[in-house]
């Protein structure tokens, strides 16, 4: 059934603007509402839509990955910020990454051409009483944020957020540095539903440019990243935050934090040589640090898993340490923001609305979601909860999004009360077991996406 209701959408990101275009499609007229670039942020840099602030990888597209899953299922839900990524895609093995700006363009000029959505450059300061989803991000103004917590309380939490560097690609050693993908394991072979097609898979190849290091330069540039001056909490405080202690996502700690965790941390984890082998030497490097391509022209690269806290002089110091990167030249560098999320569980119904002021609804990384398609997963579900999207007439999220999906499990997650609500991001360990199969972890795997994509699709059919 075609709508006509109105609704207020605040903040074009991508929870905002998946949100937008699901219910514009179904005859929602929508007013958009975004502060940039009349007021903006922290970690924004661009006027569009849709800005990529972190990195430019909405990562796996591998089915055996959770990731992976988490995209099929949202093929499965017809989410349109996929389909757009997906079309500005860069080279990054089997990985989904995307040109940045031509994403957010696309995306920009998709909503903004849209004829039920009526966009509105200005900051939103007031929560008044008509149909709102609140879908400013994690960067909300301080105004906003006022009037919120004068509606919740103080019960939103907050964490703090690193962004890794990018350099010009002109300025990088390609005498030091080689073309090879690590060849991520795994496999896109699985019974689908229906005839949904999984995305396809990339050949290995020289997707990314690979940093090596020997024993001694690894040392040294741990030397340098445990000295290097970083920036302090009191940089960061204000009226809302300045008594609470630095807290990060675990998924994207700043390098130095993770080099303070051991020596050997990060040649084990983000600058790990598995699947590498050095064309000069014929051998596998002691670690490396890999450039992931910006743009679809390869004018930029940026630095794999280096968000980073560190001040901008100790970063040229430390970062241009790296083989091949000793004359390189940044374009941005990495640099840390306040990210806020609120505790969903206490102060929102299962319709994602306050539950003082219910016509306000939230959506993206405010609830509590983690990452970039997490976060457009959340503005299609708040979406659905207005629309009943998956089909019956008293449409409920909670029955209606099987359990043993990624989107049934990170719903259920926003709204399991507990003393330590916490970010999630896509996971396998968040779906019910496979108790027979818990010695085979590959065939354990392809029966999650077999078992998910079924009981998703039986959802659309009924």
């Amino acid at each position: 059934m075609i709508q006509s209701h109105k609704i207020k959408i605040i903040g074009a990101g991508l929870s905002g603007c998946e949100a937008a275009l699901q219910l514009s499609k179904r005859g929602y007229q929508i007013d958009l509402y975004e502060m940039r670039p009349k007021l903006s942020t922290a970690a924004h840099s661009t006027s569009l839509f849709a800005e990529l602030v972190c990195s430019n990888s909405l990562k796996s597209n591998l089915l055996s990955t959770a990731s992976g899953l988490l995209k099929a299922e949202l093929r499965i839900l017809d989410c349109e910020l996929l389909k757009i990524a997906e079309e500005v895609t860069v080279p990054a093995g089997n990985a989904l990454a995307v040109d940045r700006i031509l994403f957010s363009e696309k995306v920009t000029d998709i909503v903004k051409t849209n004829k039920n959505i009526n966009f509105i450059n200005e900051e939103y300061i007031s929560l008044d009483n008509e149909p709102t989803i609140l879908a400013c991000g994690p960067l909300m103004s301080d105004s906003l944020t006022q009037e919120l917590i004068r509606i919740i309380g103080d019960e939103h939490l907050y964490f703090f957020d690193a962004i890794a560097p990018v350099v010009d690609s002109s300025t990088i050693d390609y005498g030091v540095v080689f073309e090879q993908s690590r060849g991520e394991l795994g496999t896109n072979k699985c019974v689908l539903y229906g005839q949904l097609p999984p995305a396809p898979l990339r050949e290995g190849g020289g997707d990314y440019l690979n940093c090596p290091f020997s024993k001694e330069e690894y040392n040294m540039f741990i030397d340098a990243l445990l000295i290097a001056d970083q920036h302090s909490q009191k940089e960061f405080e204000n009226a809302y935050f300045k008594k609470i202690d630095f807290k990060y996502y675990e998924n994207c700690l700043p390098i130095e934090e993770i080099a303070r965790r051991g020596r050997d941390s990060l040649r084990f984890g983000v600058m790990k040589p598995v699947r590498l082998t050095d064309p000069k030497t014929g051998k596998r490097p002691y670690a490396v640090i890999q450039l992931r391509t910006e743009n679809q022209s390869k004018s930029a690269y940026n630095l794999v898993g280096c968000q980073t806290m560190m001040k901008y002089e100790s970063q040229k110091k430390v970062f241009q340490l790296i083989p091949g990167l000793n004359q390189a030249e940044f374009y941005r560098y990495g640099s840390i923001h306040r990210n806020t999320y609120l505790n969903t569980p206490l102060i929102c119904k299962p319709d994602f609305s306050l539950i003082k002021k219910p016509n306000i609804r939230l959506a993206g990384q405010l609830t509590g979601v983690e990452g970039y398609v997490e976060s457009i997963l959340s503005g299609l579900l708040t979406a659905m909860s207005f629309y009943g999207g998956i089909g019956t007439d008293n449409f409920v999220l909670d029955r209606e999004l099987p359990e043993v999906t990624i989107v049934g499990q990170l719903y259920r997650h926003l709204f399991r009360k507990t003393s330590n609500f916490i970010p999630m991001n896509a996971n396998f360990g968040i779906l019910p077991d496979i108790e027979m199969l818990r010695k085979n972890k590959s065939l354990k795997k392809a029966m999650y996406v077999k078992r998910s994509l079924e009981a998703l699709g039986r959802g659309i059919d009924n």
